[in-house]
């Protein structure tokens, strides 16, 4: 198979970087390994930020970015954000995205970090309604392929004539089929998502490992801050829906976080109260459970009108309902799940990275915008603005960086057979061992010790899946599973380096930050690639 841009993921900044190109007249392949419905960005709720309001400018919102990123944000990377914000609203309302409005405007609400009210908003299922939009322009552009089911499994790289290696492509699972295939391209888009489902709790249903991470990594690329994994505050503690994301909004508009007597506690923890930034939040709910031996606190907003709670959440009403939890009279309980990874892939302003034609956008890169912590409501709006500019990016470049086929790589593969259960069965084992490894000692609180145990468990881990895999034909659990073994030992290596506590990384040896930010930058030996193509061969 062949196209002019193979695009690896379709959530929103998959979707925003594809349709661009496409309008463009490249042909383009998706690359869609969920359900285009349950994707990271389906799943967003709050919004997405952008200063539209009178009182607001993007100059604070690029103050707010960079105060919540704690001295890690790349100023020239947030100031292009903010300033294209209202621009990717636009861009999404003329992509048929309904957001919710206010007499003759945009509806602006408040979360937790933003001084004034800038998150655009579909009720509080924002993420939902722009991917209904995004996947049926998505599904009816004709220059795009669509390829549900399909999982990337290796990147395709060569040697270019620079000298300077080259992506033409990917091996790809066709789940359907059940086999292995090889997709051609000019310039591939990782645009995959984080990795929130390394951790045993993880506000995304569908798990994400990180496989553009992984992706990125074994095929030569520089992966920086991975250690910086934010914890959402306010994720539903009940044993039919954990971790379910109970929106930021619902701070933002005045609800309460307290104990099981009512007592509100986050002004003892910060003069912000609610609206304080998600890792200090997350932190404060940590400590006020362990403290009091508690598995969740309350998030109430039964003191404000009914009415309005039915017109502003309805998803959050309706989910909670069905669990027996009556949010106008009653808190919801709630507790920190991981949610957002603010490392990545290493790029540059366009979504480029170290290898010529690859592209990272959204969650699974880092361009310095979330520095240590990421700002609420700015993921969305970082998948439609770097989506932009990859494009831009790709249409400005030559039409081919052409490259010597790799045909270690580059092969036909037979259908494999079905993995047996009894394989399934380990694998499952192996991924619990590493998300329990990696929630005990690399979760909201570290230390040292905790650190180097991680590093240590998890490199040995490591080693049992890459001997496991290649015993078996890959299938979309085997590459799921060598993905996280690989993405949470990055986890782990990144935060045992880091000597200090800073946004989302707090560990109790270093509980104060370095006068200066530093990045940490893991640089990949291109030697371990032979035993990766092994192991998908």
């Amino acid at each position: 198979m062949q196209a002019d841009v193979l695009v690896i993921g379709a959530g929103v900044a998959g979707a925003s970087v594809a349709l661009r190109l496409a309008a463009a007249g490249r042909r383009v392949t998706v690359l869609c390994a969920a359900p285009l419905d349950a994707s990271a960005s389906a799943q967003a709720l709050g919004g997405i930020a952008a200063a539209l309001a009178p009182d607001d400018s993007p100059a604070l919102h690029l103050e707010d970015t960079l105060g919540v990123g704690a001295g890690l944000g790349r100023e020239a990377a947030a100031r292009m954000t903010v300033e294209a914000a209202p621009a990717a609203i636009a861009w999404l309302v003329s992509h048929g995205v309904a957001f919710d409005r206010a007499q003759d405007a945009l509806d602006l609400a408040q979360e937790g970090g933003h001084r004034r009210r800038r998150i655009v908003h579909a009720a509080d299922a924002t993420g939902r309604v722009v991917m209904r939009a995004l996947a049926a322009r998505l599904a009816a552009h004709p220059r795009i392929s669509l390829l549900r089911d399909h999982v990337a499994a290796e990147l395709v790289v060569t040697a270019s004539a620079s000298g300077r290696t080259a992506c033409t492509g990917a091996r790809v699972y066709d789940a359907h089929a059940g086999r292995m295939i090889t997709i051609s391209a000019t310039h591939v888009v990782l645009a995959t998502g984080g990795a929130s489902g390394a951790f045993e709790i993880s506000t995304n249903s569908t798990r994400p490992v990180g496989d553009g991470i992984a992706l990125a990594w074994l095929a030569g690329c520089r992966i920086a801050n991975m250690e910086m994994v934010q914890f959402h505050p306010t994720a539903l503690r009940h044993p039919r829906s954990e971790g379910w994301l109970v929106t930021e909004a619902i701070r933002g508009d005045g609800g309460h976080l307290c104990l099981p007597d009512g007592e509100r506690f986050m002004f003892r923890h910060d003069p912000r109260g609610e609206l304080a930034p998600r890792d200090i939040v997350a932190r404060a709910i940590h400590a006020e459970m362990r403290a009091h031996g508690l598995d969740s606190v309350g998030l109430d907003i039964s003191h404000l009108d009914a009415s309005r709670i039915r017109a502003r959440f309805p998803n959050t009403l309706t989910h909670c309902a069905a669990l027996g939890i009556d949010i106008t009279r009653a808190p919801m309980p709630v507790a920190p799940a991981a949610h957002y990874t603010c490392g990545g892939v290493m790029t540059g302003a366009a979504g480029e990275t170290d290898i010529a034609g690859l592209y990272a956008i959204g969650e699974v890169a880092w361009t310095g915008l979330h520095g240590a912590n990421r700002l609420a409501s700015n993921s969305l709006l970082e998948g439609v603005v770097f989506g932009a500019t990859a494009a831009a990016d790709i249409l400005a470049a030559p039409a081919s960086h052409a490259g010597r086929p790799d045909t270690s790589i580059d092969t036909p593969a037979d259908a494999p057979a079905a993995t047996p259960p009894a394989a399934r069965r380990e694998a499952q084992r192996l991924a619990a061992g590493i998300r329990r490894i990696l929630s005990r000692e690399a979760g909201i609180v570290r230390s040292d010790t905790g650190l180097a145990g991680a590093v240590a468990g998890l490199g040995e881990l490591q080693q049992r899946v890459e001997t496991f895999c290649t015993r078996h034909a890959p299938d979309r659990r085997l590459l799921a599973l060598r993905n996280l073994a690989c993405v949470a030992s990055l986890i782990a290596q990144s935060a045992a380096l880091r000597k200090e506590s800073r946004g989302a990384h707090f560990n109790t040896d270093h509980p104060h930050s370095h006068p200066e930010g530093v990045d940490i930058v893991l640089r990949n030996p291109r030697e371990t690639l032979e035993g990766y193509r092994h192991a998908v061969a």
